[in-house]
């Protein structure tokens, strides 16, 4: 999933705290992602962060 994540957030030029400020979220939600604590992600969480990119989440299947 962090690999997704990363491929859009390079695209729109995003860093991880740009993210989360604008999405609304801990930046340890897409810390723990980057390095593997966890594998999934709630998917409020995930739709906070498809908005903050403005993406659909399909971007992410």
């Amino acid at each position: 999933m962090w690999e997704k994540i990363k491929a859009v957030m390079d695209r729109k030029g995003m860093t991880m705290y740009a993210v989360s400020k604008k999405a609304e979220i801990d930046q340890n939600v897409l810390i723990n992602l980057k390095v593997g604590r966890t594998k999934r992600i709630y998917f409020d969480n995930m739709q906070k962060i498809a908005d903050a990119l403005d993406v659909s989440l399909d971007e992410f299947r």
